[in-house]
């Protein structure tokens, strides 16, 4: 069985900084995304994880004028907790970023994908309730 058709396409941080190292394959996943009308997701604090001093800003400016950046809400802040606890008391850096990302994808249209590099974190934090895809 086939699973649905993403409504919802959410970057991760290292799924964000390919698309700004301007990674053939990344780009053709996004604008496969934008044909078929899903919108591409990317959380405020993917941007500041994503970005290093390298980073050219005229074209960090220009890939996130093509995304749907996505504000972290306090709400936000409380399912994170949720989903850290229900993880088995998950904490730390390591988790808190990928958490409250999460919080911002379980509210965004489903079914939701997500690219990622950090596949386990999210099995962790959201069990099957996303596709999760690596980069």
């Amino acid at each position: 069985m086939t699973a649905p058709a993403a409504r919802s396409l959410v970057l991760d941080a290292q799924a964000l900084s390919l698309l700004l190292r301007n990674d053939r394959q990344m780009i053709t996943r996004i604008e496969a995304a934008r044909r078929t009308g899903v919108p591409v997701l990317v959380s405020a604090l993917t941007i500041v994880e994503a970005v290093y001093g390298k980073t050219d800003t005229a074209r960090l400016h220009w890939v996130l004028s093509r995304l749907q950046v996505q504000e972290v809400t306090p709400a936000d802040s409380i399912t994170a907790v949720r989903l850290l606890h229900d993880a088995g008391d998950l904490h730390g850096h390591k988790y808190a970023i990928d958490a409250l990302v999460a919080a911002m994808a379980l509210r965004s249209p489903p079914p939701v994908l997500v690219l990622t590099s950090d596949r386990d974190d999210w099995r962790k934090l959201c069990g099957d309730r996303m596709q999760v895809k690596d980069v």
